[in-house]
C-alpha cells in the first residue's frame, strides 16, 4: 500500500467521523463518548484497508466484486449490531 492511499483512507474515516460531531452540535439526538469515536474509527479504518488490501490481491479474481460485497455487509451488520443491538449480542451490550 502506498503513502497515497494510506492518506485517502484516513482522509475518509476523519471526514465521516466528522458527521456525527458536528450532528451532536445541532442537536441532542446524537450522543457519541470519545469510545464511540475510537471504535468507529477502528472499524471503519479496518474495513477500507481490508476493503484495499482484498482489492488489490485478488485483482484476477472474478470473485472480487462479492468478496468486496460481503466485507461492506459484515461491516453495516457490525456497525448495525454496535449500534442498536440488532441481534442481541453480548456485542451491544445486551
Amino acid at each position: 500500500m502506498n503513502k497515497k492511499t494510506i492518506l485517502t483512507i484516513l482522509l475518509i474515516t476523519g471526514i465521516l467521523l466528522l458527521i456525527p460531531l458536528i450532528a451532536m452540535q445541532f442537536t441532542s439526538e446524537v450522543v457519541w463518548t470519545p469510545m464511540d469515536f475510537v471504535v468507529a474509527g477502528v472499524l471503519l479504518l479496518s474495513a477500507g484497508f481490508a476493503g484495499v488490501y482484498l482489492w488489490k490481491k485478488l485483482a484476477q479474481s472474478s470473485y472480487r466484486l462479492y468478496i468486496i460485497a460481503g466485507l461492506i455487509l459484515l461491516f453495516v451488520l457490525l456497525w448495525a449490531e454496535l449500534a442498536v443491538g440488532i441481534f442481541g449480542s453480548p456485542l451491544a451490550g445486551s
